[in-house]
């Protein structure tokens, strides 16, 4: 009686969810339709705000050359006048990344990478490629894609919870599926998504005065660098996936939507006058990437050679500083990573990348107080993120402070149970004779 009690229970609760979820509806800005939506404007903000930074240190800081940084910004806004959204905060950076990639968050930041940006030909290709992240933003792509990630964890949790109460090995593998439909579905922006995204990049530069010739010059670039260099855009297409379709859709959009636009202007002095000096660190950039793709496939030294030519060019560049280390650190050669640790810390002071590699690297010599103090310094820049807490639990554990090691780890496994940091925490803890959490 209890088990038809408890089974009613947890499919009542699960439907009752459910028609709260579909209840929620909004009008698309750019449609003018009802569509399901679950996130409000605030909380699109609120969801940039949190992740931005984190994504932002994962490509070496922004950028710290500010006169390019205004002109994207400038460029950027111009833009966002003439967009079905222009109440939204946007802001526009270029961040230190040296591969070929542009992103948005839900509540209007936009960033564009270093490797992408020393490509681009012309101020109408940049206004192409603002104007397709302006595009995700204002079609609402993210809030939609998080709405039915809600509704897919919705329907695993009532499964789930259901077939725990039948068999708890049915129910864990009710639950995993539940989880990989959802990052299946949800791991990068569908076709319709890149198609509306171009159709509305195109429409936005047209109306702020760019020749839309741009965005298929911008397409022609990508298509080229997938023929010769497939390497470098791997993360590009993952979250943007490109296809010959998308390619002559633009092309015919051009011809017969904008055919009477023909004329307006490129700008192409204008874009190359403010992207002289990162157009001068273009060779170091490719070097960089080279390195950057070799370290990544496990090859620390085709790494090494790599970055040995981009620091040669570009000896304070920070992101060069920086995968210098790792490489170095992943063959074994703590000491000289450490000094490229040192150089990355003086290149740019506070971003966390540096830190962290530093104190990786400390934390390997036995330097338990310095790796301490580095960790101490990401968590000041990053201060919502988990992973200074596990390392942290490792220097404070080479210092001999096994309380303060204790509640780090508690903390980290708090933040993140499962992984071989979180294993390495549980086990400690087990051997301490501690609680996990």
């Amino acid at each position: 009686m209890n088990e038809k009690v408890n089974r009613r229970a947890v499919l009542r609760a699960g439907i009752l969810g459910l028609a709260g979820l579909v209840a929620g509806c909004a009008v698309n800005p750019v449609t003018g339709r009802n569509e399901f939506m679950l996130l409000s404007k605030e909380d699109e903000i609120a969801i940039d705000r949190k992740n931005a930074p984190y994504q932002f240190s994962v490509d070496f800081g922004v950028s710290r050359d500010r006169a390019l940084n205004n002109y994207l910004q400038e460029v950027g806004h111009e833009l966002a006048r003439h967009t079905h959204r222009p109440g939204m905060p946007y802001s526009f950076q270029c961040v230190n990344a040296v591969h070929v990639n542009a992103y948005a968050f839900p509540g209007g930041t936009i960033a564009a990478t270093r490797g992408i940006l020393a490509r681009l030909g012309s101020e109408a290709e940049l206004a192409a490629l603002l104007g397709h992240e302006l595009g995700h933003v204002n079609a609402r792509h993210t809030a939609r894609q998080m709405s039915d990630a809600m509704i897919v964890q919705l329907i695993g949790a009532s499964i789930g919870a259901y077939a725990r109460s039948l068999d708890t090995a049915y129910g864990r593998l009710a639950s995993q599926l539940a989880a990989l439909g959802g990052g299946m579905m949800l791991a990068s922006y569908s076709r319709d998504h890149e198609r509306e995204a171009d159709a509305l990049g195109m429409e936005y530069m047209v109306r702020a005065g760019y020749n839309p010739q741009g965005e298929v010059d911008l397409m022609d670039m990508l298509k080229r660098m997938e023929k010769h260099q497939p390497n470098a855009l791997e993360l590009m297409f993952a979250t943007h996936p490109m296809s010959s379709e998308r390619y002559a859709v633009a092309n015919k959009r051009l011809t017969m939507t904008y055919a009477d636009k023909a004329k307006l202007p490129f700008f192409r002095e204008r874009y190359l006058d403010h992207t002289t000096r990162l157009r001068a660190k273009k060779k170091a950039l490719a070097a960089m990437e080279a390195g950057m793709s070799a370290l990544y496939r496990k090859k620390p030294a085709a790494a090494i050679a790599h970055l040995k030519t981009a620091l040669t060019a570009a000896p304070d560049d920070y992101a060069g500083l920086v995968l210098m280390g790792r490489a170095l650190e992943a063959e074994g050669k703590h000491l000289q990573a450490l000094a490229f640790a040192r150089g990355a810390k003086q290149s740019y002071p506070g971003e966390p990348q540096g830190l962290l590699l530093s104190g990786r690297v400390n934390l390997a010599l036995k330097r338990y107080s310095a790796a301490h103090d580095d960790f101490i310094g990401m968590s000041r820049g990053l201060p919502q993120s988990p992973v200074p807490l596990f390392y942290l639990g490792r220097a404070s554990e080479g210092l001999g402070d096994r309380r303060q090691a204790a509640a780090y780890y508690q903390k980290y496994l708090r933040a993140v149970p499962r992984g071989r940091e979180a294993e390495y925490a549980r086990k400690r803890l087990r051997q301490w004779g501690l609680a996990a959490a």
